[in-house]
Formats: C-alpha cells, sequence, structure tokens
C-alpha cells in the first residue's frame, strides 16, 4: 500500500486548523499543526512534508518569510506549496508567486476546491519527481506501476519496448550532447505517433539510455509498433552527419585502435500483442521482451519483433522490417546482436 501523502498545514487560526485538519485527514492525508511562522519552518525540517498548506499572515514569522526559508534550502526548493490568505489584493497573490509558491487561495475557500489543488498539485509533483529529466517522460517508478496496474486490472493489452541499435557507437562518435538529441527525437518518435495512430491511453515511458516502454490496447498494437519504426526511420538520417548518411555507416576506433564500420542507428521494437492472462508479473514481461529484442537486434534495419500465441498455443515470431539503416551492403552486419 501506497504511503499516506504528508501535509504541513501552517496557520495562526485555530478553526482553520481544525478544518483544514478534517478535510485533509477525511481524504486519507497524514495531517501536522503549526499555528505561526517560526513552528511552520521548524516543521518543515523535522516532518518533512510533501506539501505544505501555509497561511500569509502569521505571528513570528510570516507566509512569505517562510516560503523564503524553504526554496532556499536544498531539500525543500520543490517542495510544494500553497498559499493561504484572507485577501485578494493581486498584489499579494503576485507577492507570493514571485517567492516560489506553487498556487494560492483565498479565504474564505470552497472545500471541494481546496482539495482539488492539493490533490493536482500532488500529482503533477509526482510525476515532475518520477520523470527522466532528459524526455520528461514517466520513468521507471511510473512504468513499473502502469504496467502492475493494467495486470492487476486483467487489461488487454499490449506491450513494446523500444530501443536503438548501435547507439553507443553513435554516441562514442559523435558525443553525449548528439547522443542526447537521438534519445529526444526517439522519445518525440513515440509520443507523436501514440498521439497520431494509437487510441487514447497510450503510454509512454523512458526507462533510462535509449530504452522507452509503449503500453498501449493490444488492437492497433502491431499498426502503431510499425508506424514508430516508419517515423524513426524517416528521421534517422538527419541525426548524422551528412558525409556519414551519405555513405550509410559510421567509422569508430575500437579500444585496439583498429577503424570499424558501423550502419546508422536503427530501432528494435519488441512487442508482446497478448498480454492479458499470460503474465501475472512485470519480471515475466520483461524476460520475454528481452527474448524478443536479443532477437530483433540480429537485424541491421529497424525492425517490429512480436510474440503471440498462435490457435495452437504456440509462440510465433513476426518480424517486420523497416528502411535499411544505411545504404545496402555499405556497412553489412556481422551476425551479432546490436548496441
Amino acid at each position: 500500500m501506497a504511503a499516506k501523502a504528508r501535509i504541513l498545514v501552517a496557520d495562526d487560526e485555530p478553526h482553520i486548523r481544525r478544518i483544514l485538519q478534517f478535510l485533509l485527514e477525511q481524504e486519507g492525508f497524514e495531517v501536522r499543526l503549526a499555528e505561526d511562522g517560526e513552528e511552520a519552518w521548524q516543521a518543515v525540517a523535522s516532518f518533512r512534508p510533501d506539501l505544505v498548506l501555509l497561511d500569509v499572515m502569521m505571528p513570528r514569522r510570516d507566509g512569505f518569510s517562510v516560503l523564503e526559508i524553504i526554496r532556499a534550502g536544498f531539500e525543500t526548493a520543490r517542495l510544494p506549496v500553497i498559499l493561504l490568505t484572507a485577501k485578494s489584493d493581486a498584489a499579494d497573490k503576485v507577492q507570493g508567486l514571485r517567492g516560489g509558491a506553487n498556487d494560492y487561495i483565498v479565504k474564505p475557500f470552497s472545500h471541494d476546491e481546496l482539495l482539488l489543488r492539493v490533490s493536482n498539485l500532488l500529482e503533477s509533483t509526482r510525476r515532475e519527481r518520477e520523470a527522466n529529466p532528459l524526455t520528461g517522460l514517466p520513468g521507471n517508478r511510473a512504468i513499473e506501476r502502469e504496467i502492475q496496474t493494467r495486470l492487476g486490472r486483467g487489461d488487454d493489452f499490449a506491450l513494446m519496448y523500444v530501443d536503438i541499435d548501435r547507439f553507443k557507437s553513435f554516441n562514442d562518435h559523435y558525443g553525449y550532447a548528439r547522443g542526447d538529441r537521438a534519445i529526444s527525437c526517439t522519445a518525440g518518435v513515440l509520443v507523436g505517433c501514440a498521439q497520431k495512430f494509437g487510441p487514447a491511453g497510450v503510454f509512454v515511458g523512458h526507462v533510462g539510455g535509449d530504452d522507452f516502454v509503449v503500453a498501449t490496447e493490444s488492437p492497433g498494437s502491431e499498426e502503431l509498433a510499425r508506424r514508430i519504426i516508419e517515423e524513426f526511420d524517416a528521421g534517422v538520417v538527419a541525426l548524422h552527419d551528412s558525409e556519414d548518411a551519405q555513405r550509410g555507416y559510421l567509422e569508430v576506433e575500437n579500444r585496439a585502435g583498429a577503424r570499424e564500420r558501423f550502419p546508422l542507428i536503427a530501432l528494435t521494437v519488441a512487442l508482446i500483442t497478448d498480454v492479458k492472462g499470460r503474465f501475472t508479473h512485470p519480471a515475466e514481461l520483461s524476460d520475454t521482451l528481452a527474448e524478443l529484442k536479443k532477437y530483433g537486434k540480429t537485424n541491421p534495419r529497424s525492425v517490429v519483433v512480436s510474440e503471440r500465441r498462435s490457435r495452437g498455443g504456440d509462440p510465433e515470431l513476426i518480424l517486420s522490417s523497416g528502411a535499411i539503416a544505411g545504404r545496402p551492403g555499405s556497412a553489412p552486419g556481422n551476425g551479432k546482436p546490436q548496441e
């Protein structure tokens, strides 16, 4: 069971504190109360809240002063803060937002509105913390939760593991900045294809490095995967220097000082189309996808390699190739799985 979100309520009016404590605890939050600004900033350090509801006008320290301390701390700089104020004056709102408040609520407030703002801010903060810093896509924790949720609901869904082939060679040759660009472009392809060709509710996550995950409905998933490699192949030349793109391969010096040729980067999409009833744990899915990916990487082209059950109950492999990465025959593969 997920831990309760902790909320610090700082307000010098006892009845406001009682109301907020009741509302928030009814929603399942763990609540700590502070009656002035001095007590509030000390509670931030001891209670380690996930969100602070902070009154502006308080004795000993006002809310603006407490907010300044929160934003100055290394561990608390990104702590979500909602200001509570009895004033509707625009100058107070501007001062609070300029000081780093995430939101503000004017007293007297609607109970439903306050709870909605708290929930929305907690959710957006969670997503931000879990997101991959390069692409902004959901990271490992969010991916695991998404897959476990779909498995737990018994959804009929498909799962893709997407990997850039020969990325290490590309990164070694062009440097990290260009490598990051290739990863960002791949993320853009996945999100764009999900929006253009996928059904509602397609989930795109970034495992890390050049690895991604896509969860979608089983019907249409093979078509979506095919669109992904087509869109990637359409833009792959632009990721390389024109000279390398023209000849269709990279020349990379290995550790022994010898020059090796590698085709341009491509995409392998490992796809399981009928998850429902076959898998009960994310680890089982991961093992199957790893085998499919290994098989797909023996091909120098962008490929979709999928595993689904035939009528006889046996798994069957379907390999769908995209465009050749580079000019035909310019840098033949060695038959080994690509990086």
